[in-house]
């Protein structure tokens, strides 16, 4: 089974066909088809391609936009009456992949 890795949102991804994953987040609305172009290395078979291919992309569609789980951010100096509290919840894109080429 052919496989990549790409890198996006400055984390790198090893991807198949018909493989779903959570990427940061990316400026494309659910249901369309996008291309992602930073493919680092790709495999078909027993033959491997070169890092950095130019010509090869991998294929996906947007399939939803969400945000992660809640994160609590606690700053605390004792004695000193300081404290705050800040909440976190990171944006990602659900994405499956449907060609690599």
């Amino acid at each position: 089974m052919p496989y990549a890795i790409i890198k996006t949102g400055g984390k790198q991804f090893f991807v198949e066909e018909g493989k779903t994953l959570r990427v940061p987040s990316l400026a494309a609305e659910a249901g369309k088809s996008i291309e992602l172009d930073g493919l680092l290395t790709a495999r078909d078979g027993a033959t491997a391609k070169a890092p950095v291919i130019g010509a090869s992309k991998v294929s996906a569609t947007v399939v939803e936009h969400g945000r992660g789980p809640k994160l609590l951010v606690f700053k605390k100096k004792r004695r000193k009456h300081y404290k705050r509290k800040q909440g976190h919840r990171q944006a990602y894109t659900t994405i499956r992949i449907d060609s690599i080429g």
